[in-house]
């Protein structure tokens, strides 16, 4: 009990970087210790399994318990993520101007069902949205998932009464209350996917690849540090990089190691409550955020389909460039809430300037070779922004109200720090 009460009284930043280092010098030290991995994999599997459950019941309780006040945040919100997304691809757009790319082709990928354009994307999410609510939940796509619990909980405000709505309330928290025991062992789990990476991998796989390697992260590190901050700047009008670098911290970090925008939203929850939002807001706003927000994938989805071009020789001028801007952020959008959702994207850009599926899909296979560090640095941006600007939409609110700024901001509004 002693070791337990130690455990739990440590920071959880804390015992995440010891469990980061073990795995990486277990990883490069002893290659087959296939008790490791496991944890890793039963950590992300648990998340996922119970990150679907959370994000229907927190919707339908949010929205059946809510009153009408939510709707100027929730615009907010709303325009905070494309705005950023549609900054993020043009980025990308001008990085891959400055520093063109071109890449080393050699087998060709196996072809997927991918969208061949917007027009195909755009379907799928509509056709995703009116799944079967129970399929949605068991095969995690948070579009059908956030659907239905909209529709469900605008209706059980409208009938539901009050003990129905406090019965909602409880299995809420019961799922939240679950979720936090399963983030407290977030250091087993880092410790296993981080050993998996490093003793498959080593350190010697993205020595190819590097150069894009640098452009991708630079681009996403320039979003995260720059854009973002710039968005929350001009709507709070104070400096926003205690937010900015608390959500990197609380956020990005676990997002990092997951890989998984819908895994991580359980975490995005907690912060939230930390920073004393209203939880009527939080509650659709992360969820929304995780399948809306994708500066990473708009980023990844730019960046590698220039980099297609350049590699067949394709001119590309730079006012097409800004039209795939544009495109990359409604693909985005499209982009699921797993690890490389944003890949399968490439080859519906790419036939933009008519790059043919089978190089495309070496492309994508590109992706997946440095995926270890592309799909983790773009899930952290991702993911870190989406309580970003559903904070600053909700101190906007406060600002407008008359209530101060929490104290990290320069306020006098003290939260959970």
């Amino acid at each position: 009990m002693n070791i337990i009460k130690k455990y739990n009284s440590t920071s959880l930043i804390i015992r995440i970087i010891i469990g980061l280092v073990l795995g990486a010098v277990l990883g490069l030290l002893i290659k087959d210790l296939p008790v490791i991995p496991l944890l890793g994999t039963l950590f992300v599997g648990a998340l996922k399994a119970v990150a679907p459950v959370l994000v229907f019941v927190l919707v339908i309780s949010a929205l059946a318990q809510g009153n009408d006040k939510l709707d100027r945040r929730f615009g907010l919100v709303i325009l905070l993520y494309m705005t950023s997304t549609l900054l993020a691809s043009v980025v990308a757009v001008v990085g891959s101007f400055i520093f063109p790319q071109t890449l080393k082709l050699a087998e060709t990928a196996e072809a997927e069902a991918i969208p061949t354009g917007i027009g195909e994307v755009l379907s799928n999410l509509l056709t995703n949205m009116v799944a079967n609510p129970l399929g949605a939940i068991l095969e995690g796509r948070y579009i059908g998932i956030l659907f239905w619990a909209v529709i469900f909980g605008l209706a059980a405000k409208k009938i539901c009464s009050d003990t129905t709505k406090k019965m909602m309330e409880d299995l809420s928290n019961l799922v939240s209350m679950t979720v936090r025991w399963i983030i407290n062992l977030a250091p087993f789990g880092i410790m296993g996917l981080v050993y998996t990476n490093v003793s498959t991998n080593g350190l010697s796989i993205f020595v190819d690849y590097g150069k894009l390697l640098l452009l991708l992260v630079g681009c996403m590190l320039a979003v995260a540090l720059i854009v973002d901050p710039l968005l929350a700047a001009i709507t709070l009008k104070t400096n926003p990089y205690p937010l900015v670098f608390r959500c990197l911290k609380e956020s990005g970090l676990t997002a990092f190691f997951t890989r998984s925008s819908a895994a991580n939203i359980p975490v995005n929850m907690e912060l939230c409550e930390k920073l004393g939002m209203d939880k009527e807001m939080y509650a659709v706003s992360i969820p929304l955020g995780a399948t809306i927000n994708m500066d990473g994938a708009a980023v990844t989805i730019a960046v590698m389909s220039l980099a297609a071009a350049n590699t067949m020789g394709i001119q590309v001028p730079f006012a097409t460039a800004l039209i795939l801007a544009l495109i990359a952020t409604l693909g985005a959008c499209g982009a699921s809430g797993v690890a490389g959702g944003s890949l399968l994207l490439i080859p519906m850009a790419c036939s933009l300037f008519g790059v043919n599926a089978d190089i495309a899909m070496q492309v994508v296979a590109v992706g997946f070779i440095i995926g270890v560090v592309q799909d983790s640095v773009e899930t952290a941006l991702n993911s870190s922004g989406d309580v970003m600007f559903a904070a600053t939409a909700e101190y906007a609110q406060w600002k407008k109200k008359g209530k101060s700024l929490p104290t990290f901001l320069g306020g006098d509004t003290k939260v959970d720090i």
